[in-house]
Order: structure tokens, then C-alpha cells, then sequence
């Protein structure tokens, strides 16, 4: 492995860190009586408001349509996540350390694998959270209707706009990846056999 393949390695796990500080994702909701807008921010380990009262403001929302309250506390996933980042960003500076090209496929295809099963998750967490409407003590009643916002996008809910983006640790991971996948390239071309094809 050579010199560049191993400090690309390496700045990809040092910038998974920043996972920890940062937002992954946002979802915002725009409505006439919010006017300023609601906005959520996903973390890898919690899940917070814009502002103060947002998370309160979206579970008073979500009352009145019938839909779960957001309860960090009861989702699995944010006190799992944290161990698979950082178990990522060890065995990614264990391969950069070790200079083994075996190391760097596999801490790609690791990476890949939980970055493609967190979006399935998030999505799936989303389905459910926007199809398990509790109808008897709805005080809006829409038979039929689900409020699942967009995994990625703009989407409108009756009066609400929902929009759904990437947050700075999103971009953050997409950088750690393109850079982990440039060194895994750079490691396939260098090797005796590739320059005979």
C-alpha cells in the first residue's frame, strides 16, 4: 500500500470523528402556524430540535393527526450507530497502519454496508412513523392518508411541507467515503496485474 493510499485511508476515518459532533440528517416542516418553520436534526446518538420546543411543537403535531410522538430515548438505533462509527473509524486507522490493500476492501466494504443500512433503516423508521396512525384518538381523521416524510427532498402534507436533506455529518461521510473509495481504486490500479489488462 502506498504512501497516498495510506494517508487517504487514515483522513477518511479521522473525518468519521466528525460524525460524533455533527448532524447527519435534517427534516424541516414548514406550516401556516409555523411559519418559522420546525426543524429535527438526526444524529448518529440523538435526535434535537432547531430550537428549544420543536421536538414538542412536531410531537403536538403529530397528536393531533394521530401519529407517534418522537421519543429518542425509545429508538435502538441511536445507541447503536455511535459503536458502528467508531468502530469503523479504529478499523479504518488499523488498515492505514498496517498498509495491508486487504484491509482497505474491507473497511470499504464495511463502510458501504452500514452507510447503505443506515439509509434503509432511517427509511424504514420513517414508514413506520408516517403510516402507524392511531385513528381512534386522532383529532384530524384522513382514512387513507400517511405522513411519511421524504427520505431525501421536498414533500407536501396537507398544509405541511416537509423537506429532508443531508446535514454537515451527512456531507461529512459522503467526503470519508469518496475518499476511502479513492484509495481502494488507487490500491486495485497498483497492483503487478492491473497494468497487464
Amino acid at each position: 500500500m502506498t504512501r497516498v493510499v495510506r494517508m487517504l485511508t487514515a483522513l477518511a476515518s479521522f473525518a468519521l470523528i466528525g460524525l460524533f459532533i455533527a448532524p447527519v440528517w435534517r427534516i424541516e416542516l414548514a406550516a401556516p402556524q409555523y411559519p418559522e418553520r420546525l426543524g429535527m436534526r438526526i444524529g448518529i446518538g440523538s435526535i434535537r430540535g432547531d430550537k428549544p420546543d420543536d421536538i414538542d411543537n412536531i410531537n403536538g403535531l403529530n397528536h393531533y393527526i394521530g401519529m407517534k410522538h418522537i421519543t429518542p430515548s425509545a429508538i435502538p438505533e441511536l445507541r447503536i450507530i455511535p459503536w458502528v462509527v467508531g468502530g469503523l473509524v479504529l478499523f479504518g486507522l488499523i488498515a492505514a497502519a498496517t498498509g495491508r490493500a486487504s484491509a482497505v476492501y474491507v473497511w470499504l466494504g464495511a463502510f458501504t454496508l452500514a452507510g447503505v443500512g443506515g439509509l434503509v433503516d432511517f427509511w424504514k423508521w420513517q414508514f413506520d412513523y408516517g403510516h402507524s396512525i392511531d385513528y381512534a384518538h386522532a383529532i384530524i381523521k384522513i382514512p387513507g392518508m400517511n405522513y411519511q416524510p421524504p427520505l431525501i427532498g421536498v414533500k407536501q402534507m396537507l398544509n405541511i411541507t416537509a423537506v429532508s436533506w443531508p446535514d454537515i455529518g451527512g456531507w461529512i461521510a459522503l467526503v470519508a467515503f469518496v475518499l476511502g473509495a479513492s484509495a481502494a481504486l488507487i490500491t486495485f490500479r497498483s497492483r503487478p496485474h492491473a497494468h497487464a489488462l
